[in-house]
């Protein structure tokens, strides 16, 4: 009799009223955007257990082991002033062109590293995504935050660069904190835009390095950016002028060096830095978060 009276009751009800009435939902379904940033934040020790192993295991195979982290930077700082410094002297008119260099690079390799690991975070984790259910924002979020320890390293020899050139030690070097803390929400946003962008185009992780170079061409990290103002129309300088990855290089320069050249005024570096962190991480994140249950199928 039980039976039939809930059956009596269920009748006439469409599968969408009878879901609603049993608590009933679709098996992976996307949640809400502020669930799955809750469950992402309850993800948080899995995301830095996560990027603490791949920072070990990427130098396990190495005799010089973790040491690494300090003379990949200065080896490419290295290379870098052979040719561009000394060779094609674009050091003219640039105080202290070596401290100059080693900031554009480092700064920007730091970007570049987050979103080429972006680009192939579901791709190359299809095992571990089928295997386990978690946020997959994850996998981007602990590329950016492995990528951010190597960078910790090379801010340690970065400040040693700086010394020894000769920069004294001014009050101004804390707006370096804020500066990568700024292009680290802005990195986050890009590894999660191409990391969905990734997972569908395949192709995108052998494009991506040629990408990657061209703007890094475009953002002074080899030589001031001025040229670009000297030798482009006018329009063309103003959209190089307002390149996210130039904005955080020149505020890390300003803060560490005395007398940087800058392409625009601090306040109006500092309003770009906040505007481009806000657009592509929160761009990023919600772009990222509409295909959450697309990642790992196929």
């Amino acid at each position: 009799m039980a039976n039939t009276a809930v059956a009596d009751a269920d009748s006439g009800l469409t599968g969408r009223q009878l879901a609603d009435r049993y608590g009933l939902s679709v098996a992976g379904a996307r949640p809400t955007l502020a669930a799955y940033t809750r469950k992402l934040w309850s993800y948080r020790h899995f995301i830095a257990a996560y990027a603490n192993a791949k920072v070990t295991a990427s130098f396990s195979q190495a005799r010089l082991g973790q040491l690494w982290q300090v003379l990949t930077p200065l080896t490419n700082a290295a290379v870098y002033y052979l040719i561009f410094g000394m060779i094609l002297d674009t050091r003219s008119g640039v105080p202290n062109f070596i401290a100059y260099l080693c900031v554009g690079l480092f700064v920007f390799t730091f970007t570049q590293s987050v979103a080429l690991g972006g680009t192939t975070a579901i791709t190359s984790n299809l095992g571990l995504i089928r295997a386990l259910h978690f946020p997959r924002a994850s996998l981007p979020f602990a590329i950016t935050l492995t990528q951010f320890q190597h960078l910790l390293s090379a801010m340690v020899v970065l400040v040693g660069i700086v010394l020894v050139t000769g920069e004294p030690i001014k009050l101004e070097w804390l707006l370096v904190v804020p500066a990568l803390l700024l292009q680290s929400i802005f990195s986050v946003g890009l590894a999660l835009m191409l990391a969905r962008l990734g997972s569908k185009m395949t192709d995108l992780k052998q494009v991506m390095p040629f990408v990657m170079r061209a703007w890094m061409y475009g953002s002074g990290v080899l030589y001031s950016v001025k040229a670009f103002s000297d030798n482009l129309p006018g329009v063309v300088a103003t959209l190089i002028h307002l390149n996210p990855l130039l904005v955080y290089i020149e505020l890390v320069r300003h803060a560490l060096l005395e007398n940087a050249p800058l392409t625009s005024s601090v306040p109006r570096l500092w309003l770009l830095a906040t505007a481009w962190a806000l657009v592509m991480g929160i761009g990023g994140y919600v772009y990222f978060w509409r295909g959450e249950q697309e990642y790992g199928r196929g």
